[in-house]
C-alpha cells in the first residue's frame, strides 16, 4: 500500500492525529498540499454524531400505516428501512448480505434448515430485550392464513420456526432456499414486539432500529429520535430526523434550495441540471433495480388476451421515454423487472423495440384492426408518469390504439387505482435477488401481482429455481422466466431509472451509496450525517 493510502486509512480509523498524519506523510515525501487535502478529504468522509436532519420525501398518504406487512411506498419504507424497524439481515451498499439483529447463521447442505443467532444487547424502543419468540411472532404475522401481508409469499416456505433459548432460531423450510438469509433483509420482515396473545404489536410503533418514532401522522410528517441504547453506535449519527410528505415536485425541489430541507428524492429530471447548479445543492444518482412498469390487469377485458398486451408492448418507443422522461438517467427496460446488473439478467433475451407494425399485427390476431384503452395515470407513480402517459398515448396512435389518459390526483391513487384500474402507471424499486422480486408481484395469486397475472410454468420454475443449488441450473431458470414475462406478461415495463435525489452540501455520506433501493438503499438515516 502507497504510504498517503496507508496514512489516510490510519486517519479514518483515528489511529493517528492529523498533527501525527502530518508528520509522518512529510516523512514519506508527500508534499504538504496533497497531505491537507487528503485529511480534508477524509474528515469530509467521517460520519459525525448530532444535528437534525430535515427529509421531503415524494411518497406518503394519509392511508398510511405502519403494519410492516402492508407499507408499500417510499415513504413508510424509507421509514422501516431507515432505522425505525431491525431486521435478521440487511443488504451493505455493495449489494452484498449483512448480518444485523441476526449475528451469524448456518444452513444444513440441503438449504432447506436455516439456523439463525440473534445478536447479544438487541433491545427494542420500550427497554425490552429481542428474543427469539418476537421472531417468530414476527415473522407468522405474514404467514398466517387470513394474512393480507405482501411478504405472504417470501414465507410461505417455512414449514416450522423453533426456538432454542432466547437467542437461537431455527428455520425449516418446505424446500431448500440458498437465497434465504436475503429473503429475511426484506424490508416487510421487520421485528417487532409479540404481545400476550401471540400477536405481533406494530400499533404501539415500537421497533428495534436505530431510531425510535417520536411522532407520525401519516401523509405529513413523522419525527424520529435516535435509540441511545441501539446494539451498535456506528450507525444513526443524527441526534433527531424529520422526514416530510411532499408530493408536490415544485415545492419539494424549493424546500431544497431554500435550505428548509436537507434531502429530497424524485428530483425533477427536466430541470435536473438547472438544480446541480445551484449554490450549497448536490445531486446524486444510482442506477439498480429501480423500474417503472405499466400493468394491465390479466383478468379484466380486453387485457385477458396476450394479444392485446403484446400490442401495448410493441407500442411503446422506449427510447422516447428514457430521453425524454429519463432524461438520460435509466436505461430500457425489456418487460421484466430484472435489472441489468442483477446475477441472473437474460442478456440473450432480444430487446423489445418500438414497433407499431407488430402491435397492429397483434391486435389483428385478438380480432381487432384497432381499440380504445384508458391509461389511469399519476406522478405520484413516478415523477413524470403523466408525461410518459402522454408520450405513449402519442406513439400508440400509429399502432391502431387509441389511448385515452385518465389524469388521476397523487392522494390516494394507489388505494383507489392499485390492481384495481385495468391499466395504470406503476413503479418497483426492486429486489436484491430474482426470487424475491418474482414471489412478490408475479407468482399467481401473490396480494401485490399488480397485473393480476398467472402461468403455471412460471410459477414451477419459480419454485424449482428457488432450491436449486447449481448456479448454472438457476441461471437458466431465471433466463426462461424473463422470456416468459417478456412473452406473455401482464406489466410493460420499458424503462429502468436511475434513482436521482438532492442533498445540501452539509450532508455528509459514504464514498459507495446503496442502489437497492432510493436514498442510499434508504438507509440514509441511518449511514449519512451532517458535517
Amino acid at each position: 500500500m502507497e504510504p498517503l493510502s496507508h496514512l489516510k486509512n490510519q486517519l479514518r480509523s483515528k489511529r493517528i492525529s492529523r498533527r501525527s498524519f502530518m508528520q509522518q506523510g512529510l516523512a514519506a515525501g508527500v508534499s504538504v498540499s496533497a497531505l491537507t487535502v487528503a485529511a480534508d478529504r477524509v474528515y469530509a468522509a467521517t460520519p459525525k454524531k448530532g444535528g437534525h436532519l430535515r427529509v421531503a420525501r415524494g411518497h406518503g398518504a394519509s392511508t398510511d400505516i405502519l403494519d410492516p406487512g402492508v407499507i408499500e411506498n417510499g415513504y413508510t419504507i424509507g421509514l422501516a428501512l431507515g432505522g425505525y424497524q431491525g431486521y435478521l439481515t440487511q443488504i451493505g451498499a455493495d449489494g452484498s448480505l449483512e448480518a444485523s439483529l441476526g449475528e451469524s447463521w448456518e444452513a444444513t447442505p440441503d438449504a432447506k434448515s436455516w439456523t439463525f443467532k440473534l445478536r447479544e444487547g438487541a433491545e427494542f424502543h420500550n427497554g425490552r430485550s429481542v428474543t427469539a419468540d418476537d421472531v417468530i411472532t414476527s415473522i407468522n404475522h405474514h404467514r398466517a392464513e387470513d394474512s393480507t401481508s405482501a411478504a405472504k409469499p417470501l414465507v410461505s416456505a417455512i414449514s416450522e420456526m423453533r426456538a432454542d433459548g432466547k437467542s437461537t432460531i431455527t428455520f425449516d423450510l418446505e424446500a431448500g432456499n440458498a437465497d434465504f438469509p436475503f429473503i429475511l433483509s426484506d424490508y416487510h420482515l421487520a421485528i417487532m414486539p409479540a404481545n400476550e396473545d401471540g400477536s405481533m404489536n406494530w400499533k404501539d410503533h415500537i421497533g428495534c432500529g436505530s431510531y425510535k418514532i417520536d411522532g407520525f401522522q401519516p401523509g405529513i410528517t413523522a419525527t424520529l429520535s435516535r435509540h441511545e441504547n441501539h446494539w451498535t453506535d456506528e450507525v444513526a449519527h443524527f441526534d433527531t430526523v424529520e422526514v416530510l410528505a411532499i408530493i408536490d415536485q415544485n415545492a419539494r425541489t424549493t424546500a431544497l434550495v431554500s435550505g428548509d430541507v436537507h434531502v429530497i428524492d424524485r428530483v425533477d429530471l427536466k430541470t435536473a441540471a438547472l438544480l446541480e447548479r445551484k449554490p450549497g445543492v448536490n445531486l446524486k444518482n444510482a442506477t439498480g433495480t429501480l423500474h417503472y412498469s405499466f400493468p394491465m390487469l390479466c383478468d379484466t377485458e380486453p387485457y385477458t388476451d396476450n394479444n392485446v398486451r403484446l400490442a401495448v408492448k410493441h407500442a411503446i418507443n422506449r427510447q422516447e421515454l428514457v430521453e425524454k422522461i429519463l432524461f438520460g438517467y435509466g436505461e430500457v427496460g425489456n418487460d421484466h423487472p430484472i435489472g441489468s446488473g442483477q446475477r441472473f439478467f437474460n442478456n440473450e433475451l432480444e430487446q423489445r423495440e418500438y414497433d407499431p407494425d407488430k402491435a397492429k399485427f397483434y391486435l389483428k390476431e385478438s380480432g381487432l384492426d384497432s381499440i380504445a384503452l384508458t391509461l389511469h395515470a399519476s406522478d405520484a407513480a413516478f415523477a413524470g408518469a403523466l408525461d410518459a402517459a402522454v408520450l405513449i398515448q402519442n406513439s400508440a396512435k400509429g399502432a391502431g390504439i387509441d389511448l385515452k389518459v385518465s389524469r388521476e390526483p397523487n392522494d390516494g391513487f394507489w388505494s383507489d387505482h392499485w390492481i384495481k384500474s385495468p391499466f395504470i402507471t406503476s413503479y418497483w424499486s426492486g429486489r436484491p435477488v430474482e426470487d424475491q422480486m418474482f414471489s412478490t408481484t408475479y407468482q399467481t395469486g401473490v396480494s401485490w401481482n399488480e397485473s393480476r397475472w398467472s402461468h403455471e410454468r412460471f410459477d414451477k420454475l419459480l419454485i424449482e429455481a428457488r432450491a436449486e443449488l447449481d448456479e448454472t441450473k438457476r441461471r437458466d431458470m431465471y433466463f426462461e422466466m424473463q422470456k416468459i414475462l417478456n412473452e406473455e406478461g401482464g406489466s410493460a415495463i420499458p424503462m429502468f431509472a436511475s434513482y436521482v435525489f438532492g442533498v445540501t452540501d452539509d450532508v455528509g455520506m459514504p464514498d459507495q451509496v446503496a442502489t437497492n433501493w432510493d436514498l442510499d438503499g434508504e438507509r440514509f438515516m441511518e449511514r449519512w450525517w451532517l458535517k
